[in-house]
């Protein structure tokens, strides 16, 4: 099979197209004829190994697994022996990997083995496309966001870089819930923000949400821009505040632990600040997500934004791209 492969880390030009042995099928995995695949941050990240603290887990010299990708959308073309949930001619999404930590996943190439508890099915009405922009997205957001019974009781909401695959997909959730949303991104994408949902939008480079009145339930922080001690001011009595934090494709500067100490300062503070974190009693597993995100997408409640669309064989392009320019929804490559 035709696949992309990552020879050793670093920029695009890295990412090169290989004919590679069809992946080995196990008993509880599911074969899927790749028809789209989304590039997001975590790809990026594997490529160049940055931070370095992630080499300890992808690979010290390369990737342990050298095709990027861990967001698909396809057709099943075989099941393992003990697959019940899916069969012949299914139509899926899901993630590739169940991992907690930077990896590949395989996504890039034209078949890939998905264990069966990653994937959902794809509702018909829903392009491959829209479809592979959502599950990792869609899990960090799900996975973040408060419980829906929490959401529903909440009135103001604010989402801090509300514009990309993660903030869009927390931003319509919480709006189907009730809560009015304050989306914060740049004046390009105001006009999309408002289609998605947001009662009010603000550009980032105009406002300064920790300084101007305004009191939220909840802060979901994507972008992490503003320090927390800022944040917090922002917050109503009963607010929370939770971070996702972006690396901004190394602007950031922390080339060898990345936002590792960041978060590891925020989790000991929540143990003595009950506004830090989702307030979640449990984490998502990934099969959840991918059902949740079924249930949403069938639903009408997401609408997928597809930025661009670029062959395999452009993937050294559609990287710069997702690199270098301001991107109004997913880089998307179809198979």
């Amino acid at each position: 099979m035709r696949a992309v492969v990552q020879r050793g880390y670093g920029g695009p030009e890295q990412l090169q197209i290989a004919e590679v042995p069809d992946p080995v099928v196990g008993e509880h995995d599911v074969l899927v004829r790749t028809r789209a695949a989304s590039l997001h941050p975590d790809v990026w990240h594997v490529v160049t190994g940055r931070p370095l603290v992630l080499r300890l887990g992808a690979g010290l010299a390369r990737p342990k697994v050298p095709i990027p990708g861990t967001d698909v959308a396809g057709v099943v073309e075989q099941v393992g022996s003990q697959v019940s949930r899916f069969a012949l001619g299914d139509e899926v999404f899901g993630e590739t990997v169940d991992a907690e930590w930077w990896t590949h996943g395989g996504a890039f190439a034209e078949l890939v083995a998905v264990p069966q508890h990653c994937l959902a099915r794809k509702p018909a009405d829903v392009t491959f496309e829209q479809a592979a922009s959502l599950p990792a997205s869609g899990f960090i957001a799900l996975s973040n966001l408060p419980e829906p019974s929490d959401l529903a009781t909440m009135d103001e909401v604010l989402v801090n870089g509300a514009g990309g695959g993660v903030g869009s997909i927390a931003l319509q959730v919480v709006r189907s819930l009730g809560p009015r949303v304050t989306a914060i991104d740049s004046a390009s994408k105001a006009e999309l923000l408002r289609q998605l949902g947001a009662d009010r939008v603000l550009d980032f480079v105009q406002h300064d949400f920790t300084t101007e009145p305004g009191r939220y339930d909840l802060i979901f922080d994507v972008v992490g821009n503003h320090p927390y001690a800022s944040c917090r001011r922002a917050l109503s009595v009963r607010g929370r505040y939770v971070l996702i934090g972006h690396e901004q494709y190394g602007r950031a500067g922390r080339r060898v632990f990345g936002l590792i100490p960041l978060f590891l300062m925020l989790m000991l503070r929540a143990r003595f600040d009950a506004r830090l974190g989702s307030g979640r009693s449990s984490r998502l597993t990934r099969a959840e997500a991918a059902h949740r995100l079924g249930e949403l997408l069938a639903a009408g409640v997401l609408t997928p934004v597809i930025d661009s669309t670029y062959p395999l064989e452009q993937v050294a392009a559609a990287m710069r791209h997702l690199v270098e320019d301001e991107l109004r929804g997913k880089v998307i490559l179809v198979a």
